[in-house]
């Protein structure tokens, strides 16, 4: 049993199984007298981890024949990139959804190949954070794609449904949502996702395109960019990050063990539904910036009455075993992240931890 509960944003805490798992294989995967980290990565060792992890993936996400499961370096924000040198082709033109940060770090690097749209930005106008309906998105019919994430970690501003966007590719970045519950892959041109949130460790980036979109990148493309070099060579055109893969596999197979998808949301709602009980209910000693109907199941910020209390907070959480809760120094007060591997048994020591917290103080 761990001694603490880690709330980071990322990389984030490791489900302890994987953990002990990876630990007891560390020198000696499957009797191969050999750390999986050591074997080639062109070996049939590390070929029984791949096609296993792929395997497991697929079926956990229920991802259709006509896509193609690619496992990348470079983490997500490489796909800020890749994304549109892949995919803006002849039109050179693509709508973003600009909710928060990662949005607009995605923007920056996309307006750097073509003509890139905001086609809708995050309503601040009124006390709380709100995503604006698609009925007033500014949407092309002749962009290439649509790209959007749905979930901000530092805002903590989630969708709960998915933008509808007919004949035009939908790219999504799940980096902080990921396998947090069932979704549609079918709905999405490209779902791309940083490891180090749900998938387990930082240093791999997983990758899911739909078959037609693996086309011609734009000239002048780096060749380890190019989606069509990826998949045609099974993301093994140079070196993988092979131990993150994996770690990768291993979580798969646990969130297998738990139930699948369907199990973890429901857990997943259960955490942040208590946590934003805990602050709803403080009669303003704790108050949540995002409006209910967008509120992130996976990152909930939240204020304290004053600057003083909050650093009072973090100092007397640490002491009690809750460690990174300290804000985005972008936003500041107290953020939670509370992804896949943190039990429930966590959320449930922070919120009675927030309870006696404001009652003594």
């Amino acid at each position: 049993m761990r001694k603490v509960y880690n709330f980071s944003a990322g990389p984030a805490m490791v489900a302890e199984e994987v953990l002990q798992q990876a630990q007891a294989e560390m020198l000696d995967w499957q009797g191969t007298g050999m750390s999986i980290m050591e074997v080639s990565h062109r070996g049939s060792e590390f070929k029984q981890i791949v096609e296993q992890t792929e395997a497991d993936l697929r079926e956990l996400m229920n991802i259709p024949n006509n896509y193609q499961v690619l496992f990348l370096a470079g983490g997500a924000t490489t796909q800020f990139a890749m994304v549109p040198l892949n995919l803006l082709g002849t039109q050179k033109k693509a709508d973003y959804i600009d909710t928060g940060i990662w949005s607009q770090k995605a923007i920056a690097e996309a307006k750097r190949y073509g003509d890139v749209r905001v086609a809708a930005q995050l309503d601040e106008s009124g006390k709380l954070l709100r995503i604006p309906s698609q009925s007033v998105w500014s949407l092309r019919d002749d962009a290439a794609y649509v790209h959007y994430t749905p979930n901000e970690t530092i805002g903590g501003v989630e969708f709960h449904w998915i933008p509808q966007t007919g004949h035009v590719p939908l790219v999504a970045d799940m980096s902080s949502t990921i396998l947090s519950r069932p979704i549609d892959v079918s709905a999405f041109g490209i779902i791309y996702a940083g490891a180090q949130k749900n998938i387990g460790q930082a240093g791999i980036t997983l990758v899911i395109i739909r078959d037609d979109l693996i086309q011609e990148s734009l000239p002048g493309t780096p060749t380890l960019y190019k989606y069509q070099v990826q998949a045609e060579n099974k993301s093994f055109y140079n070196t993988p990050p092979t131990y993150s893969w994996y770690i990768a596999g291993l979580t798969f197979a646990w969130i297998k063990r738990l139930g699948g998808l369907e199990a973890l949301s429901q857990r997943n709602q259960r955490k942040a539904q208590k946590l934003y009980d805990a602050i709803d209910n403080s009669d303003g000693f704790y108050t949540n910036p995002v409006d209910p109907e967008c509120r992130s199941w996976m990152n909930v910020p939240f204020n304290l009455k004053t600057d003083d209390l909050t650093a009072l907070f973090l100092e007397d959480a640490k002491k009690a075993g809750l460690t990174n809760l300290k804000g985005h120094k972008l936003a500041g007060g107290v953020r939670a992240s509370i992804y896949n591997a943190m039990p429930e048994e966590g959320v449930d020591a922070l919120v009675e931890f927030m309870r006696e917290f404001a009652r003594k103080s």
